[in-house]
This record gives C-alpha cells, sequence and structure tokens, in this order.
C-alpha cells in the first residue's frame, strides 16, 4: 500500500472561489484521503463560511471533514456550542489549534473566559465528545516559543489532554522533521505526526506565510524560483518536483502520511499525489 494522503482548504469568500473549491474537492477525492480540513477564522464571517463548508463536504461527499476550531475570539461556551453543532452534523475529527488574534502582528493575549491555549481547547472538547482531535506541531518551533525544547513540551502538553496526532506546519528541510522527531521521540511523545507539505504556487506569497508562522525559506527554494514571476508554467513545474522529492526522502525515513495544503487549487497536488502514488494500492 502506498502512504495516506489527507487536504486541507480554506473557505471560499465569494461564489467564484467556492466553484474552484467544489472542483478541487471532486478532484482530490479519487487519491482517497483520510480526512480533508476546513480552515477557520476568528472572525464571524469566517466562522460561518467553514461551517458551512465543513457542512456542505459532510452532506454531499463520502469524505471525513475535520473542521478547524481555535481559541481565539470567543467564549468557551461559544466553541462548545460550536463543538456540539459538528457533532451533531456527524463531523468527529477537529483540528484544535489555538489560533492568532485577527490584527497580524498583535501578541497572543487569550479571550475572556475563553478556552486560554490549544491544550485546553483539547481538554474541553474530549470532554463534551469523544471526538478525534489533530493538533499543529512546528518544526522549526513556534514564532513564540522561547526554543524546540519549549515547543515539545508544549506538544507534549496538548497529546496529555488527549490528542490523536500532530499536523507539521510546512517546512523544506527534511532534516528540521526529523530532528523534531527525534525529540518528540526523546520526549516519550509516541503518537502519530503528519509533516505538512505546501506545493509553492506563489512563492511571494509563501514567502510573507512563512514569515509569519516561523517557517525558514532556504537559498535554494529562493533561487529556484528567482526571475519566474511571470512564468507560472515552469513554476508549478518546480513546484510539484520539489514536493515530490521533499516526499520520497520523507518515506525513506519511514514517514508513511502527508498532509497537503491545497490552497484550494487541485492541480498541483493532484499532479504530486499521481507522480508519488500516493492514496493508491501500487500493488494494483
Amino acid at each position: 500500500m502506498s502512504s495516506s494522503v489527507s487536504f486541507e482548504f480554506f473557505p471560499p469568500k465569494t461564489e467564484k472561489m467556492a466553484e474552484t473549491l467544489w472542483r478541487s474537492v471532486e478532484r482530490l477525492t479519487p487519491f482517497k484521503p483520510t480526512f480533508v480540513s476546513v480552515t477557520y477564522g476568528a472572525g464571524g464571517t469566517t466562522r460561518e463560511r467553514t461551517h458551512a463548508t465543513v457542512r456542505r463536504i459532510a452532506e454531499e461527499t463520502t469524505l471525513e471533514a475535520a473542521a478547524h476550531l481555535t481559541c481565539v475570539a470567543a467564549t468557551t461556551a461559544e466553541i462548545n456550542e460550536i463543538a456540539n453543532e459538528y457533532w451533531a452534523m456527524g463531523v468527529r475529527h477537529i483540528v484544535a489549534l489555538r489560533g492568532d488574534m485577527p490584527e497580524p502582528g498583535q501578541p497572543y493575549k487569550p479571550t475572556a473566559h475563553g478556552y486560554a491555549y490549544a491544550s485546553d481547547l483539547v481538554r474541553g472538547l474530549k470532554q463534551l465528545h469523544d471526538f478525534e482531535i489533530s493538533v499543529a506541531a512546528y518544526p522549526e518551533t513556534h514564532p513564540e516559543a522561547k526554543d524546540l525544547a519549549a515547543e515539545i513540551d508544549n506538544l507534549k502538553r496538548k497529546f496529555d489532554a488527549g490528542a490523536n496526532r500532530a499536523i507539521t506546519q510546512f517546512f523544506f528541510e527534511t532534516e528540521d522533521f526529523l530532528r523534531y522527531r527525534d525529540r518528540m521521540a526523546a520526549a516519550k511523545i509516541e503518537m502519530p505526526i503528519i509533516p505538512g507539505i505546501l506545493p509553492v504556487t506563489n512563492f511571494k506569497s509563501m514567502v510573507a506565510f512563512a514569515g509569519r508562522c516561523g517557517a525558514t525559506v532556504p537559498n535554494w527554494v529562493a533561487q529556484r524560483f528567482d526571475g519566474l514571476d511571470d512564468d507560472l508554467e515552469t513554476r508549478s513545474g518546480i513546484a510539484a518536483a520539489m514536493a515530490v522529492e521533499q516526499c520520497k526522502q520523507l518515506e525513506r525515513e519511514g514517514v508513511n502520511a502527508f498532509h497537503f495544503y491545497t490552497l484550494n487549487r487541485a492541480e498541483l497536488t493532484t499532479a504530486i499525489c499521481r507522480m508519488l502514488g500516493l492514496g493508491q494500492d501500487k500493488s494494483s
């Protein structure tokens, strides 16, 4: 059997974006993902779009929908109500995150009468229902963590609270993931960790995003995309080749599951999965 895959989408803001998302869902379904997750923002309208997208996936497809939930801008009672709604519609998988403040650059501040951190959210969700819960991991450490040891301690708290697996922030150096996995093992954390893979569709946007989430963009990555701002075809070819190379390196190190940040576009992720034989029985 091949490695397993999961996919991440974000809730569409317009009707046109919704059409793109659903074409992507349909195109990626044949890869038999173990789940597909839908991201979540702190604002009210974004939150509602997430709910609508999760509901549609749950009701209109055969896929397992995993809904993101964060601690930001909601009380414990409000989050519990959302979680109960998800359980009632048949959603059994939550991606539990601390989240970031609505204004970029603002230091995180727990919401009054809310869950303070992801570990608190995990514990609260588990008390409500027997959700399957995924949490975030940061191979290069979370931007607010003092060091890798503090990052691992925080991950352990999330697992101790009841999390089932961790999904990493994207990274480009395989060694960063392997070093993180070794530190998990040293800390006696035996739960699954799934590498997050980001096919680079727009280099400049990726660099900006990497700056916010603590991911390093090595010089060799920048060199591969240098001068290609107006050459989408070549950029796409390089992005697919990079992701395939990264996944093959990880497979050689015993990794057998990958989480793709699709950005709601199926083309690159489809090409990568087909080249790797992911989600398909290689013996058939």
